[in-house]
């Protein structure tokens, strides 16, 4: 909803600089769509046991506060067409995030999307992360309806691979990082926005 992934990447880069070491782009990519802990993981597994992860860690938050704070985030493209025709058709919505829920929270209100949903599951309120499926079931859960009924647009390959494990149906719109060949064959459709997704649920019949 929120075109963020670019100052995400952004702020793994500026934090490794602010203490002197590297940072691989490649890396930031895999990050994309986990939590922290999950971050964390992967960092530890890239670089080994001597990379200052915590250290990065706590200057990452501090490199993308500033980034959002000088540069602001924009919402997707469609996104507002789309939550407005769902709302006319009475289909409930949740959000569920790897960001911890405090810091999602805010955002949406930043954004004034808050009020727009009628569940929010963060990051940090499951036991595992995206491609976990927990998530995904706790926000189903949430709005009270099945898994099997439920519909999720995703932009990471976690995120996917989590809602299908999950039991939902998946629209993949990739941000940065486009679907490998093997997530792609599990996907019904991969499509380029929200404009693109707004018109396709659009046309589907009652």
């Amino acid at each position: 909803m929120l075109d963020t992934e670019p100052l995400a990447a952004q702020a793994w880069g500026e934090a490794a600089a602010g203490l002197g070491v590297g940072f691989d782009d490649a890396l930031a990519m895999r990050m994309v769509g986990c939590n922290f802990v999950d971050c964390s993981a992967l960092v530890r597994r890239h670089y080994g046991a001597d990379y200052p992860v915590e250290a990065l860690l706590g200057r990452w938050h501090a490199a993308y506060d500033a980034i959002v704070e000088r540069e602001g985030y924009a919402l997707k493209p469609g996104l507002l067409e789309l939550l407005d025709w769902l709302e006319a058709a009475g289909i409930p919505k949740a959000v569920a995030t790897s960001t911890r829920r405090a810091r999602a929270e805010t955002k949406l209100q930043q954004k004034l999307l808050l009020p727009r949903f009628s569940a929010l599951v963060g990051g940090d309120e499951i036991a595992r992360g995206k491609p976990a499926p927990d998530i995904f079931l706790e926000a189903a859960a949430r709005i009270g309806m099945p898994p099997s009924a439920c519909l999720v647009l995703e932009d990471s390959e976690p995120g996917v691979r989590g809602a299908l494990a999950a039991g939902t149906m998946a629209i993949m719109v990739p941000d940065l990082k486009p679907p490998p060949p093997a997530l792609r064959a599990m996907l019904t459709l991969v499509l380029p926005n929200l404009h693109a997704v707004h018109a396709h649920l659009a046309a589907l019949p009652v």
